[in-house]
């Protein structure tokens, strides 16, 4: 068994593999890191392998003091991936955004994909049917764009994703949720149909926190799955021990 750990920007996820079968999933924060680290690997005995990949502020030495119960593998810049990186700055490209591209090569063999990440960030990355790997796009997420208006402004409030009634909002947070998650919608379909004007043909994965949130709002046909991020991990890691 494995335990793959997705160390984001505003929480940690984590699962159970046997093999290629996610057995459990499990959510926390950073300041919890340690503690329910262990007690998954005490839950589950028969892990050996522990597979990290990281975007937040956790040091790797934090990890190191599980040594002894399990064996560590850091998923990095210089780990394999399947497929060619074509970003002009490729140190730059996040993991996360790596260990996406490389989920969908082998989940989606031979074909043009767009992945589209709604977590902190909204990201995009395409992979073309040559698994040629060759950008996309960053933009803040939802919970960012409520907090941009709340902080960078006087008067408005903070509020938390909610389903506007209307495009037109009759209130200040009525606006406010048409204008974030409306303004979402139309990002991402827009993103879409600018893909399509030059790859007619291609798979949209859409994943990340607000995954189950967004997906019915949006026009396009997509494959859903929340956690593609992290059984990409864990297809990632079985790449770089197979290769």
């Amino acid at each position: 068994m494995l335990l793959t750990i997705d160390v984001g920007n505003t929480r940690i996820k984590a699962a159970v593999f046997e093999q290629n079968t996610l057995v459990e999933l499990f959510v926390f924060t950073q300041e919890t890191l340690l503690t329910e680290t262990e007690h998954i690997l005490n839950m589950f005995p028969k892990i050996k392998k522990l597979v990290i990949a990281s975007v937040g502020n956790i040091e790797k030495e934090l990890f190191l003091s599980l040594e002894d119960i399990v064996e560590i593998h850091f998923i990095t810049h210089e780990s394999k991936f399947p497929f060619t990186n074509l970003y002009s700055t490729p140190t730059t490209l996040g993991i996360d955004r790596m260990v996406l591209a490389s989920g969908a090569v082998k989940q989606f063999p031979n074909q043009n994909r767009l992945v589209i990440d709604t977590g902190t960030c909204i990201t995009y990355d395409f992979v073309d049917e040559n698994d040629n790997y060759l950008g996309g796009a960053i933009s803040p997420g939802l919970r960012l764009r409520y907090e941009a208006l709340h902080q960078q402004t006087a008067k408005l409030p903070l509020l938390t994703k909610s389903y506007p009634e209307n495009f037109i909002g009759n209130s200040t947070q009525e606006s406010i949720h048409s204008g974030v998650i409306n303004g979402v919608g139309l990002e991402i379909d827009g993103f879409i149909e600018l893909y399509k004007n030059q790859y007619p043909k291609f798979i949209i994965i859409l994943t990340g926190g607000d995954t189950e949130f967004l997906a019915m709002r949006l026009k396009n046909t997509i494959f859903a799955n929340s956690n593609f991020l992290l059984e990409s991990l864990n297809q990632t890691f079985q790449y770089n021990q197979n290769d």
